[in-house]
């Protein structure tokens, strides 16, 4: 900045998909943080038919505030079948009038999964617009030979061209750089949640745990380990099933809570009813729900493929102290979870090691309390606002003038 502009904010434009429950607390941190002048613009407002076609598999409306305390507009959706599902599915060509008009110091741009994402990063390279992108891809994601090269000559070609990459953690930087990114212009902007509500939430419900178990019909004595998120293939919630049915039958007092809806549903269901196991069902939790599940529980456990490029249920369950068994694929692993710290890692689908995870654990009610007490320490240095000076620094570097 100039001299004269030293005090003035860092005027920033976001574009966004849709409002996202994740992303609304930063939204809200950045347009109260005095450093910035903020406006989010979204593609698409998604409606409870959307969310059920995501995998949730149940029609939804979140029940947390997503519009308040930011400025923001929705931007016209052209798309013939608008959706977040599809690359298609938000087509906004009005951003481009909106970013050569607006006279921002940077626009920050969540991903280039979908066309609106583009129309918006080709509109600042025209009109010299800076330009950060933010992403979770990792090179864990199983991907064939064919389709590495297949992106790595356009991805090579376009990642260095971004002003600013903002990485959500240690895999992501490494994304960016290993497809061309300057180093010194990748800048960790970590998913967060808002770690203060989620605390609080915990504090309140913890006096209610037991209350809480039999409310889903879990022993007061068992080690309960908890799944939360869609049933869908990529979870892998079959691999918690059949891992906590072996768990179960090693004679260990262990049960199993399963918080989510989706296609796989009923198949989960037929494989806990035909085996057996200690397994319920809470079916769609909604935000101000679900730290109860996490509260009755003991561990949450996350088997997910490398299509989970992150997972904020790691962050939710270790804001409310509870640590987490998570595949060596899952995003948020090499970040938050350090083994007999904060949880364990287990190689993606070895059902036996993940069962084995769960025996150690089982009754050790006093390493698991020291873990819950790391993972609340580990979050409070996870916060909202670490997200938002991440921001910052990165729209500070890109003042110097130095182009990448």
């Amino acid at each position: 900045m100039s001299d004269e502009n030293a005090q003035r904010p860092y005027k920033l434009a976001v574009v966004a998909t849709h409002p996202i429950q994740y992303q609304s607390p930063w939204f809200r941190a950045m347009a109260a943080d005095p450093r910035l002048d903020l406006h989010v613009f979204f593609g698409h407002n998604a409606t409870a038919t959307d969310q059920a076609g995501a995998g949730f598999g149940v029609e939804f409306k979140w029940d947390v505030p997503l519009l308040e305390g930011y400025p923001y507009a929705f931007l016209r959706n052209v798309a013939r079948r608008p959706s977040v599902a599809t690359f298609s599915g938000i087509d906004t060509p009005e951003v481009a009038e909106v970013i050569r008009r607006g006279g921002y110091d940077a626009v920050l741009v969540n991903g280039w999964n979908h066309k609106s994402s583009w129309q918006a990063i080709v509109a600042c390279w025209r009109s010299k617009t800076k330009v950060m992108v933010r992403g979770d891809s990792h090179l864990r994601t199983a991907r064939s030979s064919l389709k590495k090269v297949l992106k790595a000559l356009p991805y090579r070609a376009f990642i260095p061209r971004f002003d600013a990459c903002l990485a959500v953690g240690i895999w992501s930087r490494e994304y960016y750089i290993h497809y061309g990114a300057r180093p010194d212009r990748v800048f960790v902007v970590p998913h967060v949640v808002n770690e203060s509500r989620w605390c609080a939430e915990a504090a309140r419900l913890q006096p209610l745990r037991l209350e809480l178990r039999r409310q889903w019909g879990l022993g007061e004595r068992s080690t309960v380990y908890v799944f939360a998120g869609k049933l869908i293939a990529k979870k892998r919630v079959r691999d918690f099933i059949c891992a906590l049915q072996r768990a179960a039958n090693s004679g260990a007092a262990i049960e199993g809570l399963v918080v989510g809806d989706g296609p796989l549903r009923s198949e989960c269901e037929t494989l806990v009813s035909s085996g057996r196991v200690p397994v319920r069902f809470t079916g769609f939790l909604n935000q101000s729900e679900i730290a109860k599940a996490y509260i009755a529980a003991d561990m949450l456990v996350l088997p997910s493929d490398g299509g989970e490029t992150w997972g904020l249920v790691v962050n939710e369950a270790m804001c409310c102290g509870r640590p987490c068994i998570v595949s060596d694929q899952v995003g948020c692993g090499p970040d938050l979870v350090q083994s007999g710290q904060t949880g364990a890692v287990f190689p993606l689908g070895d059902v036996d090691a993940l069962a084995k995870l769960m025996v150690a654990f089982a009754g050790d009610e006093k390493l698991l309390q020291q873990m819950g007490i790391r993972c609340r320490q580990l979050m409070h240095g996870c916060s909202v606002q670490t997200a938002v000076d991440g921001v910052v620094a990165a729209l500070a570097a890109l003042q110097t003038g130095a182009q990448p």
